[in-house]
């Protein structure tokens, strides 16, 4: 590999891990350190307006509904999320925020807004256009290669 794929690989690894890792401890001293990861990217996928099913919430993190029944048990018992059961359907399981699990989104919210302000301070606006067209090139290319769902994460939650 030539030096600047070299560079980028790295920076890459790096901001991968780092960002993982910033997220981690930003939780462990919030108030919110009763949460791991997991449970606030699944509170993220819940969204803050709209009660959604299941099935539409593991569908979007790519898990099994089993795999979330155990996470939104969580989440019940920790009182950041409740269970509604359609009135048309019995069968169909409604989820969303409690007072207490919005809270939580819009901190974590905060958490990405912040980061990303601060990556683009300092840049020129062609600076930023080039930074955005480059992700969005990367983005594209990881979603094409590795046969992921396209549209920008966190859609359902305007």
């Amino acid at each position: 590999m030539n030096k600047g794929i070299n560079v980028i690989n790295e920076l890459l690894v790096d901001l991968f891990n780092d960002i993982l890792e910033i997220e981690q401890k930003s939780l462990q001293y919030s108030i919110f350190k009763d949460l791991s990861i997991t449970e606030i990217h699944t509170i993220e996928a819940i969204g803050m307006y709209k009660p959604r099913t299941m099935t539409e919430v593991a569908s979007q993190l790519d898990i099994t509904l089993s795999t979330l029944t155990t996470a939104i048990n969580h989440l019940v018992r920790k009182e950041y999320v409740v269970r509604e059961r359609s009135e048309q359907d019995r069968r169909i399981v409604f989820i969303k925020l409690t007072k207490k699990g919005k809270l939580a989104f819009r901190v974590h919210q905060k958490f990405h807004s912040d980061m990303v302000k601060e990556t683009i301070s300092g840049l020129t606006k062609q600076e930023e256009k080039t930074l955005v067209k480059s992700l969005e090139k990367l983005n594209k290319f990881f979603k094409a290669k590795y046969n992921l769902e396209t549209g920008l994460k966190g859609e359902n939650n305007e």
